[in-house]
């Protein structure tokens, strides 16, 4: 399976998760410039950042372990300019939606307000 079929996959099985817990899409891989977020959710009291992370065996790291500082940081970034260009009230979280596809097989973990984005004021 390609890198490409493999990631969408993955954010089929994650959309369906989370869809199976209530929550609701709102968009899906919406981009800021360079910057893309996987999962737009909404939940009655929150608006829920999600990046998934899709990875296939043999594994090194679990995919949650993918979204590092880095990634993070560009995701609170987006984050921040979709809630300025939705003038969005609620509050908000950052998830992560872990992958594992094996075949026909698939594992699937969901992490809520799986990190807190830094914030850096000058």
């Amino acid at each position: 399976m390609k890198k490409d079929e493999t990631g969408r996959r993955g954010e089929e099985l994650a959309l369906r998760a989370l869809e199976q817990r209530g929550l609701r899409l709102l968009d899906r891989n919406w981009r800021s410039g360079h910057r893309e977020i996987d999962l737009v959710m909404e939940s009655p009291d929150r608006l829920h950042f999600v990046e998934v992370k899709t990875l296939t065996p043999p594994l090194q790291i679990r995919p949650f372990e993918k979204v590092d500082p880095r990634k993070q940081a560009n995701l609170a970034a987006a984050a921040r300019h979709y809630v300025a260009c939705r003038k969005i009230l609620k509050e908000v979280q950052f998830d992560v939606v872990s992958v594992v596809l094996d075949g026909e097989r698939s594992q699937v973990e969901y992490i809520p307000e799986a990190f807190y984005p830094i914030v850096h004021r000058f």
